[in-house]
């Protein structure tokens, strides 16, 4: 009787905690997101990938200097729902992106709002459904 009400509860806890998790993180952790950047730049790197894709881009400062960011945008799966591919984005694009930035200054991290490429209009992150999940 025992070992039955055992394999019973091991059962349970393995159906009700078994299941698939809604959320992997939280980008309050890592974000300000009550605050908002613009950056400009040219794109040096498009990583289109799941969990998450990023956007490298090489930023001039206003003391002049170069400063790389890293911004975080939607996974692979998510973008290519919407039109985006590997090939959307290309190094030396570019491109104009507002976001929240990352809690820590010195990491020089974003999650994208919205991106906009001026020389053919591309843009993400005005139209219903474009948000980084």
């Amino acid at each position: 009787m025992k070992r039955a009400m055992l394999v019973l509860l091991i059962v349970g806890a393995a159906v009700a905690f078994g299941g698939r998790a809604t959320a992997h993180h939280s980008f309050a952790a890592t974000y300000l997101e009550d605050q908002t950047v613009t950056i400009e730049g040219e794109l040096v790197q498009f990583l289109f990938r799941n969990p998450h894709s990023f956007v490298h881009v090489m930023v001039t400062e206003k003391d002049g200097s170069k400063v790389r960011y890293a911004v975080e945008w939607g996974g692979a799966g998510q973008l290519g729902g919407q039109g985006v591919t590997r090939e959307t984005l290309k190094p030396g694009d570019f491109v104009q992106i507002s976001g929240s930035p990352g809690r820590n200054p010195a990491d020089h991290r974003v999650r994208m709002v919205t991106l906009f490429r001026p020389k053919d209009g591309f843009g993400w992150g005005r139209r219903p459904g474009e948000v980084v999940d």
